[in-house]
């Protein structure tokens, strides 16, 4: 078994399959090398969340590169400290990433806008639509074309950012010193109304609930409070979101994407496409279930026109952030014409 001690070791060596590996037992040879492509791809997520955010993908790809390349596929913290992923992939200690811009520290200024950026979607189709349809896949193009030593490859919606707490939230007074587990630029956003935003690894969420080192987790929706056992340790579930879709991406060494034959960097790219969709309506099946059927969580609800008041500090902190720099006030424009859209639109795109 290869543990991180091990790896760091021999960092840029081939590794044996390990825990969390996803790898072929007979790899063709090339005619060339003699050697099939081998690649380590470290996840944001925890083994139980990354049976669907991403190992099905990795086991089509695998399959259906029919051995001349193999990823290898590490869950989150396993070989490097989330924080630390882009700068290990920069470096080429690992070859490609599953994670949002934000968490990775992602030395670009657009980071702030993956993970969750208060209120910049409403649905998990609100993502896909900003990047393909309204400029924000170029834009990335552009700030990631600035950095040395890494490929970012596109971008997908994950589920919502509501809280997951063991206390009831019922108005935003309870908001108020509680200890979160966050995103850091959701985090900074819901520090202006008390919260206390706390950084741990994921294997360490669940016993920190139990524990009360933290109060509550706002990092996912209801689906994953299910799927990884946070709502085993929890109460409650707050029902008012601050995002309504997490905007996470694929990202590669750049040296080892480009030695990829273009056949199999098409294969790989459906296989990211085909995660998307997976996502989509797993997450969309998911987030009504469990609040239907799940049994251990309360749904808990802040009156709208309380929550409101949420929705307009994020408005000023997109003018904030739009202060920052001039491609991120592209990106906080593109967002305001968005929602200007949709509220047009009217329902399904937007009620009230």
């Amino acid at each position: 078994m290869t543990n991180r001690r091990d790896f760091l070791k021999k960092a840029g060596l081939a590794t044996a399959a390990t825990v969390g590996a996803t790898t072929l037992s007979a790899p063709y040879v090339h005619a060339q090398s003699r050697s099939p492509i081998r690649w380590r791809l470290q996840t944001y997520a925890g083994p139980a969340l990354a049976e669907h955010v991403i190992k099905p993908s990795i086991d089509a790809f695998n399959k259906a590169a029919n051995g001349e390349m193999e990823i290898e596929l590490y869950y989150a913290d396993q070989l490097v400290p989330t924080g630390e992923l882009f700068r290990a992939m920069q470096r080429g200690t690992i070859d490609a990433v599953q994670s949002d811009d934000d968490s990775i520290n992602a030395p670009v200024d657009v980071s702030v806008f993956g993970g969750y950026f208060p209120f910049a979607s409403r649905y998990s189709l609100d993502v896909p639509a900003l990047f393909h349809h309204y400029g924000l896949r170029e834009i990335w193009e552009e700030a990631y074309g600035e950095v040395e030593g890494v490929t970012w490859l596109g971008s997908g919606a994950w589920d919502p950012c509501n809280f997951v707490t063991r206390d009831p939230i019922r108005s935003l007074d309870d908001l108020e010193g509680k200890r979160v587990f966050t995103f850091p630029t959701a985090g900074r956003f819901l520090s202006r109304f008390g919260v206390v935003p706390v950084t741990l690894p994921w294997e360490d969420i669940e016993v920190a609930m139990q524990t009360r080192e933290l109060d509550g987790i706002a990092w996912a929706g209801i689906t994953e409070a299910y799927t990884v056992g946070w709502a085993d340790v929890s109460n409650y579930y707050l029902t008012n979101n601050i995002s309504g879709a997490w905007a996470g991406s694929y990202f590669a060494n750049t040296e080892r994407w480009n030695e990829v034959p273009e056949h199999l960097q098409t294969l790989f790219k459906l296989c990211m496409d085909s995660s998307h969709y997976y996502r989509q309506h797993w997450y969309w099946w998911g987030e009504a279930h469990y609040r239907t059927t799940g049994g251990k969580l309360e749904l808990t609800s802040i009156p709208e026109e309380e929550w409101q008041r949420l929705e307009d500090e994020a408005l000023a902190f997109w003018d904030e952030i739009a202060q920052e720099s001039d491609r991120s006030a592209r990106v906080v424009q593109i967002l305001k014409n968005y929602r200007q859209t949709m509220q047009q639109a009217g329902p399904p795109y937007r009620y009230g």
